[in-house]
């Protein structure tokens, strides 16, 4: 028999013993048998299940982690907001007329996946050829930086970003976007406001959209690239450059600090107009000086000076304690608590209410506020506006101020301008109650109808005494100081204010705040004109040089000779107030 048989008869021979002998023969061996098996068998199936439980968790963990990152919103970080966010549209906003005043426009910005950058040297000296003013080190610490994105440039202009392009550095990318352009650029900036670089209203009517629901929506996701419907102003885009125009002028023209002016609809509080200057460029307001941001129309407050002896007539007339008929003596100073009252134009005689007005005498009064008394002039003054915040859209709009106690010289000062300060915008809209019959009617820098100016409408002075200042303004735009914006045509009423500027808590004696409040057509006012220039150094000659005469009138003037056709105001020449045709 050969090797290899003699092994597989010995394999076969092992094999059967091995077979024969792996049951026991007793039945106490085979129960033991039979357990060993029955428990190997059941911690195989228990890994099985542990093995399927732990499989399951794992999964339910990934899903529930996977649904959850679904759901949430994105992480919103400092250098990158969602595509969406970026693309999100605001309405466009337009005029009375529907002219256009701000827009979106399409543009892409300009950014870095670090990681991907291969030389970050290189790549910041060839973005430094298309945009020189980028920071050097800046740029640099962004492309060698560990992140996988970096903000490096906003709102790009279609020509940088082809050339950006054509540099072929990797690891460079766009982002589309959108951003806010005003068509007019500083024309109407103090109303419209601007938007920060992320498209977010951040002054004006800007803001009053976003405070209206849109950042809601923006900061929930709910807004679109979708074109929404359009925001209608009060305001006329051919007024508002006449306005703007004339501010900015006078601000050269008379060496002043600032300049602003108004033009208000009486009938329904509607802003057709209004300007500050210095002005900014909503395009790029950070190129303006943080003086130009100060709208001083809304947030700023003056003393008015002469204008507020308009208010004080008519709170006398109302209470009934004087008519147009009276008189006053106002032939020497008065002499109140140390103060000494006297007349700028001083006529020493004995003035009649219309004659007060005309001379604008602080003498007369002060003699007439005495009678009304201070209690009922605080009130009046509460009445018309002239002591709260002004309630209107626009968001920028300071509190009046006033004294803490209300004492006797207080209430004679306060009767001519001093002591009192309130925003050029608020003391427009008190004129305009005088003037309209007697309505207060808050502003408004959206469309409003005559209807739902009279939902809104306060009574606060009776119509005959309407009638009796809109008789006051006219008198003295004929024959007082208010000459200076007698239009031809439009019979323009009027009064001037000069007030002494405070520096240093005392009053100056070089430094002024001009104001000029006209109505027009003064027989049946539409509108009026509220302007003011703040310390000019000089003015029209002829009219006083540096008081309102020579400086806030011709403001006035010039808005109402330009503005008047544009609102539809048509001219009266000849006795019969009927139109003449010249020739030239």
């Amino acid at each position: 028999m050969s090797f290899l048989s003699r092994i597989m008869v010995l394999k076969s021979k092992a094999h059967f013993s091995a077979g024969a002998n792996s049951r026991p023969t007793d039945p106490y061996s085979a129960a033991i048998f039979e357990g060993t098996r029955k428990r190997k068998s059941g911690q195989a199936k228990s890994r099985v299940v542990l093995l399927i439980l732990s499989f399951t968790t794992v999964y339910c963990i990934i899903g529930a982690r996977l649904v959850e990152y679904g759901v949430a919103m994105p992480d919103t970080t400092s250098s990158i907001l969602p595509p969406d966010r970026l693309m999100a549209s605001r309405p466009d906003i337009v005029d009375r007329n529907g002219a256009l005043l701000a827009t979106d426009i399409r543009t892409v910005s300009l950014f870095a996946e670090p990681n991907k950058i291969v030389d970050a040297d290189d790549a910041a000296e060839k973005l430094s050829t298309v945009l020189p003013d980028l920071e050097p080190k800046s740029t640099y610490r962004k492309l060698s930086s560990k992140s996988h994105f970096q903000w490096l440039r906003r709102q790009l202009t279609p020509k940088q970003q082809s050339q950006i392009l054509a540099l072929g550095i990797p690891g460079i990318g766009f982002r589309p976007e959108k951003r806010r352009f005003y068509p007019g650029g500083p024309t109407a900036s103090h109303v419209l406001g601007y938007v920060n670089i992320d498209n977010r209203g951040v002054v004006g009517m800007e803001k009053y959209i976003d405070d209206q629901g849109l950042a809601d929506l923006a900061a929930v996701g709910m807004t679109s690239n979708q074109p929404l419907e359009p925001v209608r102003l009060s305001l006329d885009l051919r007024v508002q450059a006449i306005v703007r125009d004339a501010v900015v002028n006078a601000v050269t023209n008379f060496q002043a600090k600032g300049a602003g002016a108004v033009v208000l609809d009486i009938h329904t509080g509607e802003v057709i107009a209004m300007a500050s200057a210095p002005d900014f460029d909503p395009n790029n307001p950070n190129a303006s000086a943080a003086e130009g941001w100060l709208n001083r129309m809304s947030n700023g407050t003056f003393e008015m000076g002469s204008t507020f002896k308009t208010f004080t007539m008519a709170m006398a007339l109302d209470s009934g304690k004087i008519t147009l008929h009276d008189a006053f003596d106002a032939s020497a100073p008065l002499h109140i608590g140390g103060f000494t009252i006297h007349d700028f134009h001083g006529q020493g005689r004995v003035l009649t209410v219309p004659e007060i007005f005309q001379y604008s005498s602080n003498i007369g009064t002060a003699k007439i506020v005495d009678l009304v008394g201070i209690d009922a002039q605080k009130d009046f003054l509460t009445r018309v506006g002239l002591l709260t915040k002004t309630q209107t859209e626009l968001p920028e709009v300071k509190m009046p101020s006033q004294p803490h106690v209300w004492k006797k010289i207080n209430s004679i000062t306060i009767s001519f301008g001093h002591g009192v300060s309130t925003t050029p915008l608020q003391t427009a809209v008190a004129a305009a109650a005088l003037v309209n019959g007697g309505k207060l009617i808050e502003p408004t820098f959206l469309p409003r109808t005559r209807e739902q100016a009279d939902e809104v409408a306060k009574v606060v002075l009776k119509k005959s005494t309407s009638d009796d200042i809109r008789y006051l303004l006219d008198f003295n735009g004929s024959k007082g100081s208010g000459r200076v914006a007698r239009v031809p045509g439009f019979d323009v009423g009027s009064k001037t204010g000069t007030a002494d500027k405070v520096v240093n808590g005392r009053y100056s004696k070089t430094l002024n705040f001009n104001s000029f409040i006209a109505a027009f057509p003064i027989d049946n006012p539409e509108y009026v004109v509220m302007t003011f220039c703040d310390e000019p150094k000089s003015g029209e000659a002829k009219y006083g040089n540096t008081i309102s005469a020579g400086t806030a009138g011709p403001i006035a003037r010039d808005i109402i000779a330009r503005a008047a056709p544009n609102l539809g105001v048509q001219p009266k020449f000849g006795q019969d107030s009927s139109a003449l045709l010249v020739s030239y």
